[in-house]
């Protein structure tokens, strides 16, 4: 397929990612999708469970054991966290694969989520040091903040992070401190760094914040692979899954519930009112990403099969058309994958109306955007979708073509800006 035109076709792009899975994950995708429109692509890894595929490598057992004493020097500097924080990573070590032969020979290199020991700032500049283009995607907010993924209310990242709630000895100069300041280093010493978010959200705050509002940022979503998520009849997948017996099935993912971000407590209540709502329905339910525990169980007051991690795209697709209706009751998120996906497979979509979400959701019409952390209107969500029966679509904005053909403008203007660099 020869979908790349001009001087850019052939180009060889070099993804940087902590880990490499075949299932859900977001690198590899974009990875398939720039081998497919005529890019020359690799991924670089931490780790990798991905079977067959010379393109995709792995760091060896020096490198993992480094990731190792990091997280372990983390785990000690966040002991203290309070148990509502999200997660916050710290930069201390990191492998130097600036010398690697798919970095050395990368005509420019993607930067995914790179943390938990894999590259550190201090990597992140050794890199940027060759002089190649490096996009940083911004998956979450950690490269624009002092190290939190999400900052919830807190907007000191838009000015100077310091005293951070995650460090709770009300220091102004702590590790959230040293860590903005490391990176707002990194950013303005070099002009070879530009910056892609997948939601508006994200690249708005971008775009806010101190250390890259002067800094090129693009708003790009994440690819999906239409060929593996794609609708089929809901009646034999709920066959399949068992479900069959069921007016309607509902279905979320559970990997983490007490995780902050994925607003469990509302979920929970939610569906409870569900059970009042729709009372005389049969309904079941469908989790994925957890196995069966008692707390989940006893919360849920309809019947419940336990999916389990899913490890291959497949099932997962089969999840999602065995459902009426997906719930994605984030508290804190950028673009979710699981409602691309969902949507992908005709099927609606519930979530709060916190940062990509709504941009996904079409309210009324591919799903519902509920007010909040409001477990009421996250109930009426649900309802309203099984009872009018909506379709989920994805919105054109995400397919495949839109997507890459961001991709193939951000390489041209990446193309002139080093050109333009080089004259200087």
């Amino acid at each position: 397929m020869d979908k790349v035109v001009g001087d850019i076709k052939g180009k060889r792009i070099v993804h940087l990612q902590f880990g490499s899975s075949p299932s859900g994950n977001y690198t590899i995708r974009l990875h398939e999708a720039f081998l497919e429109y005529g890019f020359d692509s690799y991924v670089l890894s931490l780790h990798s469970d991905v079977q067959g595929d010379p393109r995709i490598v792995s760091l060896g057992k020096f490198a993992k054991n480094l990731r190792k004493v990091n997280q372990k020097i983390q785990d000690f500097l966040t002991r203290k966290k309070p148990q509502d924080a999200g997660a916050f990573s710290l930069s201390f070590l990191g492998s130097d694969i600036s010398g690697h032969e798919l970095v050395q020979k990368a005509d420019i290199i993607y930067v995914h989520w790179i943390l938990g020991g894999f590259l550190s700032v201090r990597n992140l500049k050794q890199i940027a040091a060759l002089g190649k283009p490096m996009v940083m995607i911004l998956h979450d907010m950690w490269a624009i903040t002092g190290g939190c993924s999400y900052s919830f209310d807190c907007d000191k990242f838009l000015t100077q992070c310091g005293n951070c709630p995650i460090f709770p000895e009300d220091k102004e100069v702590d590790t959230a401190f040293r860590q903005h300041v490391e990176k707002k280093r990194l950013y303005a010493s070099f002009n070879n760094i530009f910056f892609v978010s997948p939601s508006h959200w994200l690249s708005d705050l971008a775009k806010r914040s101190e250390i890259t509002m002067n800094k090129p940022v693009f708003r790009i979503p994440n690819p999906i692979d239409r060929r593996r998520f794609k609708p089929f009849d809901k009646r034999v997948a709920k066959g399949i899954l068992g479900m069959e017996e069921f007016d309607f099935v509902i279905c979320f993912g559970a990997n983490k519930v007490h995780s902050p971000y994925k607003g469990w407590m509302y979920l929970k209540e939610a569906v409870s009112r569900l059970a009042e709502r729709v009372e005389g329905s049969k309904i079941g339910v469908l989790i994925f990403g957890s196995v069966a525990t008692e707390e989940i169980m006893q919360s849920i007051p309809f019947p419940t099969k336990f999916m389990g991690f899913i490890r291959d795209d497949y099932t997962t697709n089969l999840v999602y058309n065995a459902s009426d209706v997906f719930l994605a009751p984030s508290l804190a998120d950028n673009l979710p994958t699981t409602i691309i996906e969902s949507l992908c497979c005709g099927t609606p979509v519930v979530g709060f109306d916190t940062g990509g979400i709504p941009e996904m959701i079409s309210h009324g019409k591919n799903g519902y955007v509920a007010n909040y952390k409001d477990a009421e209107d996250f109930s009426k969500g649900i309802e309203y979708c099984l009872q009018n029966r909506l379709v989920g679509e994805l919105l054109p904005e995400f397919n495949t073509d839109v997507v890459m053909g961001h991709h193939m403008d951000l390489v041209s203007f990446i193309e002139k800006e080093i050109s333009v660099g080089d004259n200087n």
